[in-house]
């Protein structure tokens, strides 16, 4: 287990934690590394949170905090695919676009609005106090990244590249402790916000498995950058989720 996590946080992350073959190929039948990865990352970027800052500056911080942490990769990811879905014309173009190392209108506008509305999320969690806002940050991460699992346990490969070598590795009897590792979050939730936990739980699956039926019918299967984007979206999602249903309810 301690060598898929490594594998995990070498694939998801920056930091330094070595890797290797024999990682990587743990991390690939072990998709409860994501979880696990989900909570290192989300508690790094949610520290920020917690500095008697002003509320903006606090969710600049996180941002950076966040993105310097994990690099650009799935960012990368998201524009590839908001590239392809700008495509008007048969889906074997959406592919070579998908390919094209350039980034087009589709991928910044999708960049764009990503990063605007995870700004605008992390500024509403921040405002039901330190406390919710680094439960709401750290969910909407494991969330994300249980979205990556359930992506990579149930969807359908993509024909070439990263996808195909994460998807399809393992079957959905590998989602039951994908399931169990992540519901600490909800859990351990300080009163009254075990409600909005679980709203940001439940957000990244939902989005990872729309971001990968999506993919497989215009892309012939999920590729590493759907991974990504389904990564970047189902954080965003499920933050907001969050701050809704604790806003309202």
């Amino acid at each position: 287990m301690l060598t898929a996590v490594r594998g995990a946080l070498a694939f998801l992350t920056r930091l330094p934690v070595g890797g290797g073959e024999r990682a990587w190929d743990a991390f690939r039948a072990t998709p409860v590394a994501f979880v696990v990865a989900g909570y290192v990352v989300g508690g790094l970027a949610a520290l920020p949170l917690l500095l008697p800052l002003p509320l903006p500056s606090a969710v600049a911080t996180y941002l950076a905090t966040l993105y310097l942490v994990t690099g650009v990769t799935h960012v990368d990811g998201l524009a590839d695919c908001g590239d392809a879905a700008a495509v008007h014309g048969a889906d074997a173009d959406r592919r070579t676009v998908l390919k094209d190392s350039q980034t087009g209108v589709g991928g910044a506008l999708a960049v764009g609005l990503a990063l605007v509305t995870l700004a605008l999320g992390g500024l509403g969690a921040a405002g039901a106090g330190p406390r919710v806002a680094v439960r709401l940050a750290l969910a909407a991460e494991v969330s994300a990244k249980t979205g990556m699992a359930a992506l990579a346990a149930l969807g359908t490969p993509g024909p070439e590249g990263l996808g195909s070598a994460v998807v399809g590795e393992v079957d959905g009897a590998a989602l039951l402790p994908v399931g169990v590792a992540s519901l600490p979050v909800a859990l351990l939730a300080p009163r009254g916000s075990a409600p909005a936990l679980g709203a940001t739980l439940v957000a990244g699956p939902v989005v990872a498995l729309l971001v990968g039926r999506w993919a497989t019918r215009r892309l012939g299967g999920v590729t590493g950058d759907a991974l990504g984007a389904a990564n970047e979206l189902g954080r965003i999602v499920a933050l907001h989720a969050g701050v809704v249903v604790w806003t309202l309810w």
